[in-house]
């Protein structure tokens, strides 16, 4: 019974799929690599990492002037706590606007896959072969 239920509803998941107004594919590497955002967060990104290496080289400077080891616990404690809270608030930052671009991304495509009637639009990857790529209007509608 099991093995019935389950055949049935991979056919009807295929038949479905055939008889569908159109199949979309969209490469998302591209549209993430073409968005004028992901390099823009790239750059804040990696300015906010070298403040993150101005606080070690600091770190290390103080320590090497310092002779006294409680002194220099003391140096390291503090640098990182510092270090800590920067680099847990700098990814928190990160992953949130990483979210909100992910989040456009997918809107574009939902809104892109409408205007063209398209039942489905897969990752290009996953997609073997077919499907209308949808890739360039996307990234131009992303920036």
């Amino acid at each position: 019974m099991r093995k019935i239920l389950f055949l049935t509803a991979f056919i009807l998941m295929f038949s479905n799929m055939a008889f569908a107004e159109g199949i979309g594919v969209v490469d998302l590497q591209a549209v993430v690599n073409n968005s004028q955002q992901v390099k823009q967060l790239k750059r804040e990104y990696d300015t906010k990492l070298e403040e993150l290496n101005k606080i070690v080289a600091n770190a290390r400077m103080e320590v090497a002037k310092e002779t006294d080891l409680q002194k220099i616990a003391a140096i390291e404690e503090k640098y990182t706590k510092e270090f800590n809270a920067k680099k847990s608030a700098l990814e928190h930052e990160y992953n949130a606007k990483v979210g909100a671009i992910e989040a456009k991304i997918r809107e574009q495509i939902k809104k892109k896959a409408q205007e063209k009637k398209y039942d489905y639009v897969f990752a290009k990857s996953v997609v073997l072969y077919g499907g209308d790529d949808i890739t360039s209007e996307v990234s131009a509608s992303v920036k």
